[in-house]
């Protein structure tokens, strides 16, 4: 028997893998521990190896396990497109989507551009996660990332969305407590928020720009955070200074609730892309949600290299 004759087989072999355990999985399923335990050792009789280590606390892919889980992810993707299409028409797009996005930008802008493509497509079904760390788009079975920042896996497609501008901003409570700040050396007399990530504790370096001329600082945070919308809200609270990207304080800047410190001077931007996988059949509802999330970001931010 072939290892794709039986879709059964990779579903309850894909449910297992994101449910991080066959209890789990066979409650997803809605069939019992025994029957996906069969099943199981059926798809790994079928491929003649195994494909996954099973010990008491967790488990693992093999290096097979991970080859088929991304066959599999593309085949049941095509399989759920082609029955959606049995009970619709050729125009309309069906099936599940499923789309990453970093925290702060997807629970934002991305959110509002998947209400904007559900209203168009009513019959697709989109589900939303976030991470601020590497996405691995094969291994979590995505569609589609939104993006912000360095790409790190170069088995993914990437189209550039634009640029996030990024601002040095702070309260105007707080700025007329300390002495003008007039070139970014005095920067590092006012208390700093940063963003966490690998690096814990310590200085970070915060690169500005004005023209050609670059200026690298140290910062010592008082406070580091995962989120931007923390780090925003400790801003207005007049805690400290902080680099924000101008989609996220566009409206404080305009109501007055922060100030851009240092206006002629900006924060390295970051580039956001829309990735998928580069070898796996896109299923037509994914493709027409890349084309209409490149169509509605060129709204929202400004193209690469623009002033």
């Amino acid at each position: 028997m072939s290892i794709f004759d039986n879709l059964d087989l990779l579903r309850a072999f894909v449910a297992i893998v994101d449910s991080g355990s066959i209890s789990s999985a066979a409650r997803r399923l809605r069939v019992s521990q025994p029957t996906l335990s069969r099943q199981l050792r059926a798809l790994e009789t079928a491929a003649g190896a195994e494909l996954l280590r099973r010990d008491t606390h967790r488990m693992s892919l093999t290096d097979t396990g991970q080859q088929i889980l991304a066959d599999a992810r593309a085949l049941l993707s095509m399989a759920e497109e082609f029955e959606a299409r049995l009970h619709t028409s050729e125009t309309t797009l069906s099936g599940r989507i499923r789309v990453f996005s970093t925290i702060d930008f997807g629970q934002s802008v991305v959110s509002r551009l998947i209400s904007s493509f559900l209203q168009a497509n009513p019959a697709v079904r989109i589900e939303l996660g976030y991470t601020n760390r590497p996405l691995h788009m094969i291994e979590e079975g995505c569609d589609a990332g939104i993006l912000a920042g360095t790409l790190t896996d170069d088995r993914v497609v990437a189209r550039s969305l634009g640029e996030i501008r990024r601002f040095v901003v702070a309260s105007p409570s707080l700025l007329k407590d300390h002495a003008k700040v007039g070139h970014p050396d005095a920067l590092v007399r006012l208390p700093w928020i940063g963003l966490s990530g690998s690096q814990f504790g310590g200085p970070r370096q915060v690169a500005l720009h004005s023209g050609s001329v670059s200026r690298t600082l140290e910062m010592e945070p008082l406070f580091v955070t995962e989120g931007s919308a923390s780090i925003r809200e400790a801003v207005r609270m007049g805690l400290g200074v902080a680099v924000l990207p101008e989609w996220l304080v566009e409206e404080d800047l305009q109501s007055g609730s922060v100030a851009r410190v240092l206006p002629k001077w900006h924060a390295t931007p970051l580039e956001a892309h829309i990735v998928y996988p580069a070898q796996r059949a896109m299923p037509m509802r994914v493709r027409a949600f890349v084309d209409f999330a490149t169509q509605y970001m060129a709204s929202v931010l400004k193209p690469r290299g623009a002033k």
